[in-house]
């Protein structure tokens, strides 16, 4: 048996030692590869350069490009454009004038609403067809109705005769709702009224006028201001005596409307 195990043995080294040998030869050829491309690296390819070539030429076009389009900018101006102000001048700056304050004066004191330096006169409607005018017209009237004050409210959507007045008055023919006059002078728009509320000065304006009951309403017209017309019932229509034939009825306006002759004389 330990014959056998030492014959093993002797057969086995001569493997050994033969793949021991084949290593380090492959090893020391791997070395030697290695050492030739780091003395002698191998060109670049002509495919692998091209790109690199297109790379450079693009580059250079951008380049000239570019520097044309600075001549272009950096070019001096001609004799008509030296004319024209330089973008660094620095522009006139618009003048902002102080007004009066609106307590103590009023928006323009030079339009008046004649026969109304007793009250409170607002052109508005109640329309909702725009909802920001509806919306500011709304807003200024609770605003009057919160203090119990009685306003003439000239509504355009029931009487088209107030907005030719209106125009009239202001002289334009495109009139923005909601306007307010008080004692028959102009004071402005919702945002005059606004403005004017918030800063306590309205109340002071408004100190003059008598106020109303709590909960007050005109009996006659639900403080609409307007009622149908007693001569025609609202139907705009007459029958002529004279002729036997109907009439336009000349009582009311183009609605069958009149003034709520209880609220509004």
């Amino acid at each position: 048996m330990a014959e056998s195990g030492k014959n093993k043995t002797k057969s086995s080294s001569p493997s050994s030692g033969f793949l021991n040998r084949s290593f380090t030869m492959h090893a020391s050829m791997a070395e030697s590869k290695v050492h030739l491309f780091l003395k002698n690296p191998p060109p670049l390819s002509h495919n692998r350069a091209a790109p690199l070539s297109k790379f450079h030429n693009s580059m250079d076009s951008v380049k000239g490009k570019v520097k044309k389009l600075r001549s272009l900018f950096e070019s001096k101006p001609s004799s008509s454009s030296s004319t024209l102000p330089s973008p660094k001048e620095s522009c006139p700056k618009p003048v902002l004038r102080l007004t009066k304050s609106i307590g103590s004066g009023f928006i323009n004191p030079t339009i008046r609403l004649p026969g109304t330096e007793d009250r409170i006169v607002v052109y508005l409607t109640s329309l909702r067809g725009i909802r920001r005018t509806f919306e500011d017209c709304y807003a200024v009237k609770m605003i009057f109705r919160g203090f119990r004050l009685w306003v003439d409210e000239r509504d355009i959507s029931m009487d088209a005769a107030y907005k030719k007045e209106l125009q009239n008055i202001l002289k334009v023919k495109n009139v923005t709702l909601p306007q307010v006059f008080i004692k028959g002078k102009y004071i402005g728009g919702a945002d005059v009224i606004k403005s004017m509320f918030e800063m306590g000065e309205l109340a002071k304006i408004l100190d003059d006028f008598p106020r109303r009951q709590p909960g007050f309403a005109c009996n006659a017209c639900g403080d609409v201001r307007f009622v149908p017309c007693g001569n025609c019932s609202g139907s705009r229509k007459v029958f002529g005596d004279d002729e036997g034939s109907l009439k336009r009825c000349f009582e009311c306006n183009e609605n069958g409307l009149i003034r709520c002759p209880g609220c509004c004389d």
